[in-house]
C-alpha cells in the first residue's frame, strides 16, 4: 500500500510567501495609473437650496506631554435651520511647517468627484473624500503651501462639490480673518496631563 506523505510548511516558508505576496501587490499597485479625473463630469450647476451662514475663524490647540502641540484653525457654516453645512480646518503640528486641509461636508454627495477649491478664482485644487460617517463626509489632504498662502491673502475660498444628481454646487468661505487667527494666540488650548 502506498504511503501518503504530508508536507508542513515551516515558519520561514510562510514568511517568505507572505513577503513575496506583498512585493507582488506593491509592484502591481505601482504600475496602476493614478486616477486623473472623476468618472463622470457634472451635468450642470445648481444653486444651494438653503443659504449657508459662516461664523468666525477660530484657533484651538491640543497638547499632550511629550508631543508637539497640534492646532486647528477652523470656520463653520450652518444652514438657517442650525444644521451644520460645512466646516473647514487648517491643521498644523508645531515645528513641522506643514499643514493639512480638512473639510466636513453633508452626506449625499458624489464622492468620486472630490472637492474642488479655488481662492479668489485662482488656481484650482482637488481634495479627495477620505471617509464618511452617518451625518458628515470628510475630505482631506496635506495642503499645498501655496494654497495656504493664497488663503491667508485671499478674500474667499470657493468650494465646489457634486451632488447625487451629478450637478455641481458651490459655496464661498470668507477668508478675511484667517491669517490673523491662524498666526495669533489660540482661543482655547486643551492640555492632557498623564499621571504615571
Amino acid at each position: 500500500m502506498p504511503t501518503r506523505r504530508t508536507t508542513q510548511s515551516s515558519p520561514l516558508h510562510a514568511s517568505m510567501l507572505a513577503a513575496a505576496l506583498i512585493l507582488i501587490s506593491d509592484l502591481a499597485s505601482a504600475q496602476q495609473p493614478a486616477p486623473a479625473e472623476p468618472e463622470m463630469a457634472p451635468r450642470g450647476q445648481r444653486k444651494l437650496v438653503r443659504e449657508i451662514k459662516y461664523g468666525e475663524w477660530q484657533k484651538v490647540c491640543f497638547k499632550t506631554p511629550g508631543t508637539n502641540m497640534v492646532c486647528r484653525t477652523s470656520i463653520s457654516g450652518t444652514f438657517d435651520t442650525g444644521q451644520s453645512a460645512v466646516r473647514a480646518d487648517v491643521i498644523e503640528r508645531e515645528g513641522e511647517g506643514k499643514a493639512r486641509l480638512q473639510l466636513f461636508l453633508p452626506v449625499g454627495l458624489y464622492l468620486q468627484a472630490g472637492v474642488k477649491l479655488a481662492v479668489d478664482q485662482g488656481r484650482t485644487y482637488q481634495v479627495p473624500y477620505i471617509w464618511c460617517m452617518t451625518n458628515t463626509c470628510i475630505a482631506g489632504n496635506p495642503a499645498d503651501p501655496q494654497l495656504i498662502r493664497d488663503m491667508e491673502n485671499g478674500e474667499k475660498l470657493t468650494l465646489e462639490v457634486v451632488d447625487s444628481s451629478v450637478q455641481s454646487i458651490t459655496t464661498e468661505i470668507p477668508l478675511n480673518q484667517l491669517a490673523a487667527v491662524r498666526n495669533g494666540v489660540p482661543a482655547r488650548t486643551f492640555r492632557q496631563d498623564v499621571d504615571e
